[in-house]
């Protein structure tokens, strides 16, 4: 790709952050749409944990093969694709006229969000090829990620309490074609030299495995967590996941390049993205049935309710990236999972007469917690790895996210309705109990593994795998010459 002006490499990074943008405000915007969404399709609580799995788990199972995809078929042809799948998606969302419409359509929305995050991503680091340059605009797209997916509640409650749940989709339609329209004009086309090969037999198993664990976890409250369906289901995703790992370590060019796992920030970025988002939309799962359906307030005042959250993270996002480029991961990281996990053990207590400014206080500190948390995630897993492999490590994290997001969501749904006794309104607030202790967890996870995983010995096994990968480079150019 040929050397871009200051003005055009800013007008790429501004249109894949623009697509990043919405896909990142669907993964939460539809949150507080759900009781809406319960009371008309008349779904139950399962139903509505699909409502958001159905995307998540889709977009987490295609997002390697999307990348791979864009660096042999060219990333603005496979960009745009997936601009015009995710706002089709979009379409067909508002127009669903039930349930399973509506999850079908979701995953139509994320076969086309797959082609996004990491196809702009690689779009970015081959755009940018300054490091520094690369690192500040890796701290923008890290910023966006946290105030999209901040906004989302606040957006989608004024929405649904003004129009109704179908206008949370109506907001993505504008933004994908005007995203799509301006790529065509603006994004050069490019392509890897050496692109990777497919891997169906990795792709199918990563599709079995999350699909399985997910669907068990979620239909175990009905189905029974012993019962004969549930424990096939868990099979089948442990079977698929010693398959994997047999698979992947014997091809040359494998689906999830398992190599990079000998870099322990690498891999500790991996965990820590999964705990993060899993603490993310737990949080915002339980805040909305408690907000709307305990506390009986309206899609717009739970919405409101949730700018504390929003505030900060549209405030520490940023600090974040700075801290990133000026002091490492290590500071943002550590910060991050003090701070959820101070926000999970404030809602530990969580009742049906909580006060507003408790509310308040542990909604400000999840939002600092996640602002500082999406910038040292993205910089660990490309730091040190060379261009050609940079697009594939943010694929992994970008998928470890959406994975953290799919479980957050079953476990900590499934767990608290489990635990519900009696009325769903009024057993609630106190079986919610079980669920803010697996956040604090999480924020525990975020806390322990920001120490572990960003001191000298760790980043001495990131730069011997970043060597490792150099050579193998070096030695395939010069083969090929």
């Amino acid at each position: 790709m040929p050397e871009l002006t200051a003005r055009r490499r800013f007008l790429v990074l501004a249109i894949c952050c623009m697509s990043l943008f919405i896909v990142g405000l669907d993964n939460t915007i539809v949150n507080v749409a759900l009781p809406d969404i319960q009371r008309q399709l008349h779904a139950p609580v399962s139903g509505l944990q699909w409502v958001i799995d159905a995307y998540t788990v889709v977009l987490a199972s295609l997002l390697m093969l999307a990348g791979s995809t864009g660096d042999r078929l060219g990333r603005r042809r496979v960009f745009q694709c997936g601009l015009a799948l995710f706002t089709l998606g979009s379409l067909l969302c508002s127009l669903a006229p039930g349930l399973g419409w509506l999850i079908a359509a979701r995953t139509v929305q994320a076969v086309g969000g797959s082609m996004l995050n990491p196809v702009a991503m690689s779009i970015i680091t081959n755009t940018f090829t300054d490091a520094r340059e690369r690192a500040r605009a890796i701290g923008v797209w890290g910023a966006t990620v946290g105030l999209s997916m901040a906004l989302g509640p606040v957006v989608g409650g004024l929405l649904v309490g003004a129009v109704g749940w179908p206008s949370i989709f109506w907001i993505n339609i504008p933004v994908g074609l005007a995203a799509l329209v301006l790529a065509g004009r603006f994004i050069p086309e490019s392509r890897a030299a050496r692109p990777r090969r497919v891997d169906p037999a990795g792709q199918l198993l990563v599709i079995a495995l999350l699909a399985s664990l997910t669907y068990g976890i979620i239909e175990a409250p009905s189905a029974g967590w012993i019962s004969a369906r549930t424990m096939l289901c868990f099979a089948l995703a442990a079977a698929s996941l010693v398959g994997l790992l047999l698979v992947e370590s014997r091809r040359p060019e494998p689906l999830i390049e398992l190599r990079f796992f000998r870099s322990v920030p690498f891999s500790g970025a991996t965990v820590i993205a999964v705990s993060g988002f899993a603490a993310l939309a737990g949080f915002l799962f339980l805040n909305t049935l408690y907000l709307q359906d305990v506390l009986g307030y309206s899609a717009a005042k739970a919405g409101l309710y949730t700018l504390p959250m929003a505030a900060m993270t549209v405030l520490f996002s940023p600090l974040s990236g700075r801290l990133v480029g000026a002091r490492g991961p290590r500071l943002p990281l550590v910060a991050a999972g003090v701070f959820i996990t101070a926000s999970g053990l404030v809602l530990t207590g969580l009742s049906a007469t909580t006060s507003t400014a408790v509310l308040f206080t542990a909604y400000a500190l999840f939002g600092i917690g996640f602002g500082l948390l999406n910038a040292p995630i993205t910089n660990t897993a490309v730091s040190g790895m060379p261009r050609s492999q940079a697009g594939v490590a943010a694929a992994v994290a970008s998928t470890s996210r959406q994975v953290g997001q799919s479980l957050g969501v079953a476990v900590i749904g499934s767990v608290v309705t489990s635990a519900v006794v009696g009325d769903f309104r009024s057993g609630f607030a106190a079986a919610s109990h079980i669920g803010w202790w697996i956040v604090t967890g999480c924020g525990l996870t975020v806390l322990l593994l920001g120490i572990l995983t960003t001191g000298r010995p760790a980043r001495r096994t990131a730069e011997r795998t970043a060597a490792a990968f150099t050579t193998e480079d070096t030695r395939t150019a010069v083969g090929s010459s």
